[in-house]
């Protein structure tokens, strides 16, 4: 019955379009045979053609008809077309958006699976759709974020996690320990290059000899985060807060600290070789053999800090703030740029001789595994 009278509402479509294509043929081929006479005998106002004068005239109007009624057509036809791409070119991308979104889900349900090498392949899923989907990077981001803080908090609580009191020495790096989390770091930090600016949390992490090299971690919260013997180098830091942080033994070399604020962090053998530190906050940071030659400190705040034993030959401390900073036994040289009216008399400072231009470090990588010397001021 259903299908009876659907066969007979197409057939009324049918002939409904067909009458309705037979009565557009019947009006044009009026308009064409009647209308160019009118035309024709609207201009004359009641003048006189010769037969063969007024019949010229006539096809000429016709014809004008005719490239009006050819070029309407095309116009039509030219707007239907493209109107059915738009269709088609929305409904492709809609396709689309729900692929990436069941890509998305199925990622995310990786990440809570209890094998290494699933949780492993969403991460670098989301990765790739963060790549090619911009509105899903700010997402995917965030969602790295709350992985490391969830898998790696500090101070650790999983059974099997180095402690936190444990040696540096018996920690191995993170990328052989835990590689979902180093995979997570990396995928965050290479993104990070185009996040929009916003404070993103991973604060209260283990981060031990975690390989950052070359990430961009600029604006990131990485309060009381534990960075120690962590690969640092030519990292992009600007901005970042690492307030009460341990960044023990860090290779920090020719990272950009501009304008972060490391109030009270523990840097103590921390190297910063020509580290861009300017208009940074180390208030009662604890810098204690930290290596500070040829950094840039210009209008840095060291109020309170603890740079004894520090290397700051060759530092630009030009405009620093080292109000009530301990620097007695931290060396020195003639390259060193002090604040104006700063007293390096009193200051119980090493002058000795410049080392010279700094080597570059090769591989950089290479400090997340190499043994760690054990602190003098420990």
């Amino acid at each position: 019955m259903g299908e009876t009278v659907h066969g007979r509402s197409r057939a009324t479509r049918t002939v409904a379009v067909a009458l309705a294509g037979v009565a557009a043929l019947a009006v044009l081929f009026g308009v064409l045979l009647v209308l160019p006479g009118m035309v024709v005998d609207h201009d004359l106002a009641g003048g006189h053609l010769a037969a063969a004068d007024r019949i010229s005239a006539v096809n000429n109007v016709r014809t004008t008809l005719l490239q009006a009624i050819g070029g309407a057509v095309v116009l039509f036809g030219a707007y239907a077309t493209w109107r059915q791409l738009r269709v088609s070119q929305d409904g492709l991308n809609a396709t689309r958006e729900g692929h990436v979104t069941d890509r998305f889900s199925r990622a995310v349900e990786q990440l809570g699976s209890d094998k290494l090498d699933v949780r492993i392949g969403g991460i670098y899923a989301l990765w790739r759709i963060a790549d090619h989907s911009a509105r899903d990077h700010e997402a995917v981001v965030s969602i790295m974020a709350a992985y490391l803080r969830t898998h790696l908090p500090w101070p650790p609580q999983e059974a099997g996690a180095p402690a936190a009191d444990a040696s540096i020495n018996t920690v191995r790096p993170l990328e052989t320990r835990a590689a979902d989390a180093q995979a997570a770091l990396t995928c965050l930090g290479v993104l990070g290059q185009e996040r929009s600016p916003g404070w993103l949390n991973v604060s209260f992490t283990d981060l031990r000899r975690a390989d950052c090299d070359g990430l961009w971690l600029n604006g990131v919260n990485l309060d009381a985060t534990s960075l120690e013997a962590a690969s640092v180098f030519q990292v992009n830091l600007s901005g970042a807060s690492l307030i009460e942080a341990n960044l023990r033994h860090a290779e920090l070399g020719t990272s950009i600290l501009r304008q972060v604020r490391c109030l009270e962090a523990d840097l103590r053998g921390a190297r910063l070789v020509k580290a861009d530190l300017r208009e940074a906050d180390f208030s009662g940071a604890d810098l204690r053999e930290a290596n500070l030659r040829k950094a840039r400190a210009h209008g840095a705040a060291f109020v309170g800090a603890d740079l004894r034993s520090a290397d700051l030959r060759g530092c630009d401390l030009g405009g620093a703030d080292l109000r009530d900073a301990r620097l007695d036994g931290a060396l020195a040289s003639e390259l060193t740029i002090w604040p104006n009216g700063f007293d390096i008399g009193v200051a119980g400072l090493v002058i000795t001789e410049d080392p010279g231009a700094e080597p570059d470090v090769l591989l950089p990588a290479a400090a997340i595994t190499k043994p760690i010397p054990p602190l003098l001021s420990s």
